[in-house]
């Protein structure tokens, strides 16, 4: 049994839960996934399955998504998610929201410099970033500014709140990172 389907972000909303409360939730379209492609050890040192996710006829993506060496799948094959189920946990995987080039402050939530006291001009500037003479240089991984966003993310154990499995429609509980309209890959929770 496959444990990982391509889906669609369609947005935020919220929804009432059991005890009565709101949840905030988003809304995925997940599938139809169709098999392209099966990779096997013998033939390419790994056991895959690439799988396609089709919108209105079209072909809008394609991933390649590990599988058991005894699965068995055929070219052609529609995927469903039968491992979603309502109050279980799925993991999310998305690209986040490109945002640019950006500063320390946006980036990495520095605070800055005063805005008064002799400070002229550098109240958004990191500071100081290197050493004297020892070691005398910038230590890797330290926070500057740079690309900040469009990075794969991966949301862990996320709820399933709701599930139609005749519409694809499924709700986890909290967020999943990317724009509207974008793709994700929802797969089985990862046990910690």
């Amino acid at each position: 049994m496959h444990n990982t389907i391509l889906a669609t972000k369609i947005g935020m909303t919220q929804v009432y839960v059991e005890d009565g409360s709101i949840s905030p939730v988003t809304v995925l379209e997940v599938g139809p996934c169709t098999v392209d492609l099966i990779r096997t050890i013998e033939t390419d040192k790994y056991d895959a399955v690439k799988m396609s996710l089709t919108r209105g006829g079209k072909v809008v993506a394609s991933r390649e998504s590990r599988i058991e060496p005894n699965d068995s799948y055929e070219s052609g094959q529609t995927l469903d998610a039968p491992f979603i189920e309502i109050g279980g946990k799925v993991d999310v995987i998305g690209t986040s929201k490109g945002r640019g080039f950006a500063g320390v402050m946006k980036r990495h939530n520095f605070h800055g410099q005063r805005a008064s006291h002799g400070v002229k001009k550098t109240h958004r500037q990191a500071g100081s970033t290197g050493m004297s003479a020892d070691p005398g240089r910038v230590i890797k991984g330290t926070r500057m500014s740079g690309r900040y966003g469009n990075s794969q993310v991966t949301v862990r154990n996320l709820k399933v709140i709701q599930f139609d499995a005749d519409s694809g429609v499924l709700a986890v509980r909290g967020a999943v990172p990317g724009p509207n309209g974008g793709l994700v890959v929802v797969r089985s929770a990862v046990e910690p």
